[in-house]
């Protein structure tokens, strides 16, 4: 059986997703939804902050708490590798129509603003391990955020590293100005000759940090999804590795396994 604050903040949740409560509407005091539900304040509070911990109301200082203008969701399966791979030998007029991001979230090119960062860095001993190369060898750091214009914080954060030795063929692929890449990675990857074979993907959730808090636009409470990507070649060898922070409360996460018939 449900405890008081959590029928609280169902009976809340299903008003905001039946449209009679709106972006941006102030939800009544505390003391005022107390007696509505019959229970103290402290209860309504515990309800309330179950709301806030899904990210669908904001407490603001000295103002109340309102229902929180939600932020385009993502929706991120695994399957967008294969989407890739398929696109990344494709002319580039057809690679550039759309991309991972306008895939995750439906919106179109014009949509979204896009900004990377490069920057040539050692590896330390974690990149250096999961690379398979000594500690010190030099990878080309990759930070990308892409935002949708109407909205203030990025989808995520993703950092991506690619092993210098394996790249400097193609001296395109070292300019950030160069970027959005129509066809993304792998297309780069393929511009020197490599073909990927297999993503691994491992995931975990933790609290963010104040500045992930901020860059990310989270609610008190929200947590985020750290996934590590791992991309292999034809030739197993480890030829990207990807850190990407993501927000817990706009993310989904689609996984689908083909199994083989008897």
């Amino acid at each position: 059986m449900a405890n008081q604050y959590e029928r609280i903040a169902a009976d809340i949740r299903h008003r905001i997703e039946a449209g009679e409560l709106s972006p941006g509407d102030r939800l009544p005091a505390e003391t005022a939804l107390a007696e509505q539900y019959r229970v103290s304040v402290p209860t309504v509070r515990q309800g309330v902050g179950v709301l806030a911990t899904e990210g669908l109301v904001e407490k603001q200082h000295g103002r109340g708490t309102f229902v929180r203008r939600q932020p385009t969701p993502v929706k991120r399966d695994n399957l967008r590798h294969r989407w890739e791979k398929d696109r990344a030998r494709l002319p580039e007029s057809e690679r550039q129509k759309t991309g991972a991001t306008e895939h995750d979230t439906g919106l179109a090119v014009n949509d979204l603003v896009f900004e990377a960062r490069y920057e040539q860095i050692p590896a330390n001993a974690d990149l250096a391990a999961a690379f398979g190369v000594p500690e010190g060898s030099m990878l080309l750091e990759r930070t990308y955020r892409t935002r949708y214009s109407e909205e203030r914080a990025p989808f995520n954060v993703s950092r991506s590293y690619l092993r210098l030795d394996l790249i400097s063929g193609n001296p395109d692929l070292l300019r950030e100005d160069q970027e959005p890449w129509p066809g993304g990675t792998q297309n780069q990857l393929f511009t020197v000759g490599i073909e990927l074979d297999r993503v691994v993907e491992s995931f975990r959730a933790r609290p963010p940090t104040p500045e992930e808090t901020e860059e990310l636009g989270l609610s008190a409470g929200v947590s985020v999804i750290v996934l590590r990507k791992t991309c292999i070649d034809t030739t197993d060898r480890v030829v990207e590795i990807a850190d990407v922070v993501l927000p817990g409360d706009r993310t989904e996460m689609v996984y689908t396994t083909e199994l083989s018939r008897w």
